[in-house]
């Protein structure tokens, strides 16, 4: 996966991501967190890269979604467990 930092302020930053479905879930994600103010994809058109746009307020827009990010790694290797656990 590809991203690239747009924007990157004290409590703004737009992030290019080249799958939107990772943009999705990170976005998705993004709202469990109580310093996220504002969170979504942008798509200028369907044949554009969608643009994650966070706002927060008391962290770091990086922090934030470093924590998302490791939320999701946790989520994922859980699933993992479980999946393979049950074919056993």
């Amino acid at each position: 996966m590809k991203t690239k930092i747009l924007i990157d302020e004290k409590d703004y930053l737009e992030i290019e991501i080249d799958n939107l479905t990772i943009a999705e879930l990170l976005r998705n994600e993004l709202w469990k967190d109580d310093a996220v103010k504002q969170t979504a994809w942008k798509r200028e058109h369907p044949t554009k890269n969608p643009v994650l746009i966070i706002k927060t307020s008391g962290k770091k827009p990086k922090t934030v979604l470093s924590d998302c990010i490791a939320r999701v790694q946790k989520l994922n290797d859980k699933i993992l467990d479980d999946f393979k656990k049950s074919v056993k």
